[in-house]
C-alpha cells in the first residue's frame, strides 16, 4: 500500500481485545473507495459462545474516512449499520438492533477503535489489517 492510495480497493479487519478468552471480535470486510472517502461492506462480530450464539451477520455497513492531516496522517473511520436481533423473553419476534464502529488507523490500517452493537460497546480494542497481502 503506498502513501497515497487512488481508486477502490478491498481492506479486512480485525477488531478486538486479542489475548482475552470470550472477548467478542469485530471482523469486517470494507471496500474502500479512495477518492470520496467512502467506505461500504460486511461485518461480522464472533465471541466463544455455544451455538446458535457465537456469531452475529451484520450483511451492511457503511460510512465514511477523514484524514486528520497531522502526525503520520492517522485515518478516522466510521461506520453504522443493523442486524437483525431476536427480541428478549417474554417478547417475541425480531427487531433491526444498530451497530456502530469508529476507528483511528495508519495508512496501513492498524490502529485503535471500539464498536457497539445494540446496547454493549466494546472500547479500546486493537484494529488490525488482515488483507491477504
Amino acid at each position: 500500500m503506498s502513501d497515497v492510495d487512488l481508486g477502490f480497493y478491498e481492506v479486512k479487519l480485525q477488531v478486538g481485545h486479542g489475548g482475552m478468552p470470550g472477548a467478542p471480535i469485530l471482523h469486517m470486510t470494507l471496500g474502500v473507495n479512495a477518492s470520496t472517502g467512502e467506505v461500504a461492506g460486511t461485518a461480522e462480530i464472533t465471541q466463544a459462545l455455544p451455538p446458535p450464539y457465537g456469531s452475529m451477520a451484520i450483511p451492511h455497513v457503511a460510512g465514511r474516512i477523514f484524514q486528520t492531516g497531522f502526525g503520520g496522517n492517522e485515518l478516522l473511520v466510521h461506520v453504522t449499520g443493523q442486524y437483525p436481533e431476536s427480541a428478549t423473553p417474554p417478547a417475541i419476534g425480531t427487531y433491526q438492533a444498530e451497530f456502530s464502529a469508529a476507528l483511528v488507523v495508519d495508512r496501513f490500517w492498524d490502529g485503535r477503535g471500539s464498536f457497539a452493537c445494540n446496547r454493549d460497546i466494546i472500547a479500546d480494542c486493537a484494529v488490525k489489517n488482515v488483507s491477504e497481502a
